[in-house]
C-alpha cells in the first residue's frame, strides 16, 4: 500500500489483511475495484466506510461510468479527515485507473500528467488499453462525467455492442437505458427531425452523435474510441436508439428502419 495523495493509497487485495497498517494510515474508506466481493476480508463491525465497484480487468469493462461516484467516495475520506484505501487485485490496472481519474480532477491535470504522477509512486501500474481510453474520455469531459452528453453516448453504444455481440444479428435484448425517449410522447423546445411524410416526430437534436464517415454500419465497427472531429462529408445521421426502434433493432422488421405512424 502506499501513499498516492494526501489522504488516498493505492493498494493490492492483500493490503485488507493488514489491519496495523490500516490503522497507521488513518483508512476510514476502502473503495474496492475488483470482481470479487471483498467483504469476507474485511471485518463486519462497520469499522470502514466501504464501496465495491464489480468489475473485471478487461479492456471491454467500464469504469468511466463510476469515476465521479469514485470521486466523491475518495474525496468524503479525504475532507472527514481520515483516508481511501484504493485497491483491486494486483493494484496495477482497476485501482490504478481510479486513482488516475482522482487526481485529474481533483488537481485539474491532464492524463498523461496524472498517470506519471501515479507511476512515480508506484512503478508496477498499467492500466489497460481500455481504461487508458476511458481515461482520455474523462479528460476530454473535463473530468465530469455528462451522460447526456454525445461523446458519452457514443461512448456507451460502443461499450454496450461489445458487451452484447449479439445485438448485430438481433439475437439480444437491448438494455432498456440505451432508448432516448419517443419525441412524439412529449413535448420540449429542442430541435427536433420529423418524418418527411407524415411530419411524425422522430428524434431530437440531442440523440445526434458524432462518428467517424465510413460504408454505413461498418463505420462504427469494434474500433478504439475517439471522438473524431473534421470537415469531412457525410450523407447521414448516426443517433442513439429511440423508443420507437426497438422492432427494428430487434430484427422484427429485417433491418428496415420505418416511420412508426406512416411505414
Amino acid at each position: 500500500m502506499l501513499q498516492v495523495d494526501s489522504g488516498v493509497y493505492i493498494g493490492s487485495v492483500d493490503d485488507l489483511n493488514d489491519r496495523q497498517m490500516l490503522a497507521d494510515a488513518s483508512v476510514s474508506h476502502i473503495l474496492s475495484v475488483d470482481s470479487v466481493d471483498p467483504s469476507p476480508m474485511l471485518p463486519a463491525d462497520g469499522s470502514f466506510v466501504r464501496k465495491w465497484i464489480d468489475v473485471l480487468d478487461d479492456p471491454t469493462a467500464d469504469l468511466l461510468s463510476h469515476m465521479d461516484a469514485c470521486f466523491m467516495f475518495i474525496d468524503e475520506a479525504v475532507k472527514g479527515g481520515g483516508a481511501a484505501l484504493v485497491h483491486c487485485q494486483m493494484g496495477r490496472s482497476r485501482s490504478a485507473t481510479i486513482v488516475t481519474a482522482y487526481l485529474m480532477k481533483r488537481h485539474q491535470l491532464g492524463f498523461t500528467e496524472a498517470y506519471n504522477r501515479l507511476k512515480s509512486v508506484k512503478r508496477d501500474v498499467q492500466v489497460n488499453s481500455g481504461f487508458e481510453d476511458q481515461l482520455r474520455q474523462y479528460e476530454a469531459m473535463k473530468c465530469e462525467v455528462d451522460t447526456s452528453s454525445p461523446s458519452y453516448k457514443l461512448y456507451r453504444l460502443i461499450k454496450i455492442t461489445k458487451k452484447f455481440p449479439g445485438l448485430k444479428k438481433g439475437k439480444a435484448e437491448l438494455p432498456k437505458e440505451i432508448f432516448a425517449l419517443d419525441p412524439a410522447l412529449s413535448s420540449s423546445s429542442e430541435v427536433s427531425y420529423r418524418c418527411r411524410k407524415c411530419r411524425r416526430t422522430l428524434f431530437r437534436g440531442s440523440s445526434i452523435l458524432s462518428h467517424p464517415v465510413g460504408e454505413g454500419a461498418s463505420a462504427f465497427s469494434h474500433k478504439k474510441f475517439s471522438n473524431p472531429t473534421g470537415n469531412a462529408q457525410c450523407t447521414s445521421y448516426f443517433i442513439e436508439p429511440v423508443q420507437w426502434m426497438k422492432p427494428a433493432l430487434l430484427g422484427v422488421m429485417n433491418g428496415q428502419l420505418l416511420c412508426p405512424k406512416c411505414s
